[in-house]
């Protein structure tokens, strides 16, 4: 006989033999008991977790001669021949292949005979969500009222997609996940029944990627096993599962806790030139660092067998390092969701996680290059960047470890009889992240200069190196005028170490002058997303002349407001001309400058 895979081989055949469902086998049982069976039944659930088995158990068990507290006796002729695939009263159909209108018009017509062998006719239709909508309303009628000796199942992983008319004529029963001990259980129970050898780490690593599922288990469980020649050691089940090893782990893990930026970096190089899936190492990261956690606690929990690295990572790390690492993981599996670009958010992470832990703050940002200038993050006035990158002309502020009421020193001037040939010393271009410096650039900020920048800017983040990428993939420009560029950055965290890159500010402001073939390099203003909504908001209102108050007038300098007085001096005269032609002048601003997609007025 050809050989049959495990999950074939093992499949249950009574209501005992599953597991993970005993909320579910347990009423089917008692229903069969007390003979409180219905005519429609739905087995909704995630793949993999006994829909179709307990399915067929429950035809088996109705039709049973003999049947034993609900459970099929197994011996009968009527179970022999359901076993064997004989029995011709129970009529399985594969709603994925078999989804018109003609094959449920047949079943409508086959319902009215009566069973040939058993005292049940039953149809078991898998994947039944599959059907199309022309077949649910054929089915609608024979699924309410079908004849005595008649039952429908009905199997489905998408429970959503079926029509509300079609459920409710149903018993539903939910199968859910099977969790990774009672998948341990049976697969131990399984390779001790064959006298297969194993590795119990092994066995953990196939019931953790299986993600619930019994099936995909033993599925993996059959690879590594041909894999390794009957034994299933730790190595080859990860080799097969696709997980990263854990000395691989445990080394890259190391390096991010002891901040050794590069040789995390050359680690994850490793983890990506060997293939491995980016969901499945942040997937390896999170259960490495809650074994971690659960190794003082709870050593029986761990899912791995301790080695020295991890040992010595339990031993002399505090654990709110791991409950960091393990929220920035969680936030980094989310984004990955939605990318094409896995690497460069693996390259972020890892960035992130080698960075020293906040002391006083949520989030603490360090430097992760070299020595760079830091812009004054002082409200300033927007001005004019000057032509030529002078040491004198950028202002320099304290790193963020100095105590926040040491006074800012003062660039010295730089000597007038310096010779031209000397190589300049290279200082980040102006940057700003306050409201008054956003207020500035909205003052002139038009919609042709916008264009211009976000025409370009896919092309000036191409030609940074792929850190900075990642930095400015979460970034995008929302307003510009002729002298300033807003960027919003998805990321506080992220905004800050922008500010910081000298290299990455000068590359920008350089670049976009020269792409948009503009006569000045634009100041540049990092905002956040979440904080942009308020400042687009609070500068319409003072241009529309309602958010005058002195808390306002304090945060914008003087010749800010000097320039949005002539604005709106120069509104007025617009608005009497264009008053029954138009929109308002604050509505066409507001539209000049944001877009007219998403300005949205309210007559109050």
């Amino acid at each position: 006989m050809a050989y049959q895979a495990l999950y074939r081989t093992w499949r249950p055949q009574k209501f005992s033999d599953m597991i993970g469902q005993e909320v579910v086998t347990k009423t089917l049982k008692n229903a069969i008991m007390t003979g409180q069976t219905t005519h429609a039944y739905l087995f909704n659930g995630p793949r993999g977790t006994g829909k179709t088995s307990a399915a067929k158990i429950f035809a088996k068990a109705i039709n049973c001669l003999n049947p034993i507290n609900g459970e099929p006796d197994g011996v009968c002729a009527m179970c022999q021949a359901a076993d064997n695939g004989t029995l011709g009263d129970i009529i399985e159909l594969d709603a994925a292949s078999n989804n018109g209108v003609d094959e449920i018009r047949e079943i409508r017509e086959d319902v009215n005979y009566a069973p040939t062998q058993a005292k049940y006719k039953v149809y078991i239709i898998d994947e039944v969500h599959m059907l199309s909508t022309g077949a649910f309303n054929a089915l609608l009628k024979t699924l309410e009222e079908p004849p005595a000796n008649v039952i429908f199942i009905l199997a489905t992983t998408e429970p959503q997609k079926i029509p509300a008319t079609i459920i409710s004529r149903t018993q539903r029963f939910d199968f859910k996940r099977i969790d990774a001990k009672a998948a341990y259980d049976r697969m131990t129970y399984i390779l001790d029944q064959r006298g297969d050898t194993y590795d119990e780490a092994a066995i953990r690593v196939i019931a953790n990627a299986a993600d619930g599922g019994m099936r995909d288990a033993l599925s993996i469980l059959d690879q590594a096993l041909s894999f390794g020649d009957g034994h299933v050691t730790l190595e080859n089940a990860l080799l097969v599962t696709g997980s990263v090893t854990q000395t691989l782990l445990g080394e890259y893990v190391q390096a991010v806790v002891k901040q050794d930026t590069k040789q995390a970096l050359a680690k994850l190089s490793e983890v990506l030139s060997a293939g491995k899936d980016a969901n499945r190492f942040v997937e390896d990261l999170i259960s490495y660092a809650r074994d971690l956690l659960l190794h003082t606690e709870a050593p029986e929990l761990i899912s791995i067998v301790p080695d020295e690295t991890f040992t010595d990572l339990a031993a002399n790390t505090q654990a709110n390092v791991w409950y960091r690492m393990i929220d920035i993981l969680n936030d980094t599996q989310q984004q990955l969701r939605f990318t094409n670009r896995p690497s460069i958010y693996l390259e972020v992470l890892t960035v992130k996680l080698s960075q020293p832990m906040a002391t006083t703050a949520p989030v603490t940002v360090e430097r992760v290059s070299a020595p760079q200038v830091v812009a004054d993050p002082t409200p300033t006035a927007p001005t004019k960047p000057a032509p030529a990158p002078v040491a004198s002309a950028a202002p320099v502020v304290e790193t963020p470890t100095q105590p926040a009421t040491q006074p800012e020193p003062v660039a010295s001037a730089a000597p007038a009889e310096q010779p031209a040939t000397a190589a300049p010393t290279r200082v980040a271009p102006r940057v700003a992240d306050d409201q008054s410096a956003v207020f500035g650039v909205l003052s002139a900020a038009t919609r042709g200069d916008l264009d211009r920048v976000q025409t370009v800017w896919a092309d000036m983040v191409n030609m940074l190196p792929v850190p900075q990428q990642a930095m400015l993939n979460v970034a995008k420009p929302i307003a510009a005028s002729p002298d300033g560029l807003v960027v919003a950055f998805d990321f506080e965290v992220i905004k800050a170490n922008a500010m910081r890159n000298a290299e990455l500010l000068h590359t920008m402001v350089t670049q976009i002058r020269l792409l948009t073939q503009a006569q000045n390099e634009r100041q540049l203003v990092f905002v956040t997303t979440d904080d942009w909504p308020k400042m687009r908001a609070a500068f319409v209102a003072q241009r529309q002349g309602t958010a005058a108050t002195p808390s306002v007038q304090q945060q914008v300098p003087q010749q800010v407001a000097a320039a949005v007085d002539d604005d709106l001096a120069s509104l007025t005269a617009m608005d009497d001309q264009t008053e029954a032609a138009g929109p308002e002048p604050v509505v066409a601003e507001a539209e000049r400058l944001f877009g007219a997609d998403i300005v949205e007025e309210i007559d109050d």
